[in-house]
């Protein structure tokens, strides 16, 4: 399990294969921060849904960190939102478990 480089040139959809098929997890992402209302369309760019306030550059995830952790650099540096769900998408990884946890 190698770590996964994320920036803003990263396509929704790519960044959801890409973590699914790193870590097993499914990654959902959101137009916003709140991680509320409407999903990000899969051909959108990360820079393109980044809010103005939101730093950019790159995010490195690895299995071994926490779910929650992950979540909140994301939107730190992305303005948007995203969770962690289990492989089969059906429920919510827990906030205090590890990314590689979450995709078992």
């Amino acid at each position: 399990m190698a770590d996964l480089k994320i920036d803003g040139r990263m396509k929704v959809k790519t960044l959801k294969e890409n973590f699914k098929k790193n870590f097993g997890a499914t990654l959902r992402v959101y137009k916003s921060v709140t991680c509320k209302g409407a999903f990000a369309d899969d051909d959108a760019t990360l820079a393109s849904l980044r809010s103005a306030d939101a730093k950019g550059g790159e995010v490195t995830v690895g299995g071994n960190k926490r779910v929650g952790n992950f979540e909140k650099e994301f939107a730190t540096a992305f303005g948007i939102g995203v969770q962690v769900a289990n492989a089969k998408d059906t429920d919510l990884a827990d906030n205090d478990g590890t990314i590689a946890a979450a995709g078992k």
